[in-house]
Parts: structure tokens; sequence; C-alpha cells
């Protein structure tokens, strides 16, 4: 998998944060991790390093993770966002892929489920 890989993290929980690195830390070798608490700083953040990947809730202050995924994906089209929520509705799926989100993982954060998500964006080209 791509070593370095640039991985924005939207959560407005650092424990929810914490937990993500440490997966993805297991799959990747030297990863850069930027974290944002809430959608709004997720879209600063993404203009600012224009990740590998972004892996963002739905509920978060100021801006929610579907109109970050929606204001990301509008400016970048080859933008790769997976929703990573414990508010796993159909229609909040329906709402995230929508949206332009790639996938939705349900949390808490199965290890084969982020190895395998990890491998289908991030796995070697």
């Amino acid at each position: 998998m791509k070593e370095n890989a640039k991985i924005l993290i939207g959560d407005d929980s650092i424990l929810a944060r914490k937990q993500l690195k440490d997966v993805v830390t297991r799959y990747i070798k030297n990863p850069v991790f930027i974290e944002a608490t809430n959608g709004k700083e997720a879209l600063e953040k993404y203009k600012q390093e224009q990740p590998d990947l972004t892996f963002l809730d739905i509920v978060m202050p100021v801006r929610d993770g579907i109109l970050a995924t929606i204001e990301i994906t509008k400016q970048y089209k080859d933008a790769r966002i997976v929703i990573v929520s414990s508010v796993g509705t159909k229609n909040q799926l329906r709402a995230a892929i929508e949206a332009g989100a790639l996938d939705f993982v349900q949390k808490p954060v199965r290890d084969d489920l982020m190895e395998q998500i990890l491998e289908k964006y991030l796995g070697d080209d």
C-alpha cells in the first residue's frame, strides 16, 4: 500500500480520530494524518493538503459530513472520501453516496474492513 499516504480524518470525537489513526497505522507505513473537528474545517484542510484519502463522520458541528462531502467533491472530482459513522441508516448511506462518498464504514471500525478500504483506495496502482 501507498507509503506516506496523506489521510484526512474529519470527526468531532478525539477518540474516534485516534481509533481510526491506530487502525490505519497498522496497514500503511508512515501515514501523514490531517485532522479536522467539523465539516467546515475538513473542507479547509482538504483544500490545503489535498489528501490521498479522506474519512468523514456524518454528525459533526458547524457542517456535517454529507455537506462537507458535497463541497469537496464539487471542487475536487477525484476526491476519495469514505464516510465513517455510527449513524448507519439506509437514508444516510444513500445521501453519502449521492454526495460523492466512495464508501461507508460503520463505527466501531473493524480492522478487516478498514484493511479492505485502504487496499481499495490506496493499494498499489
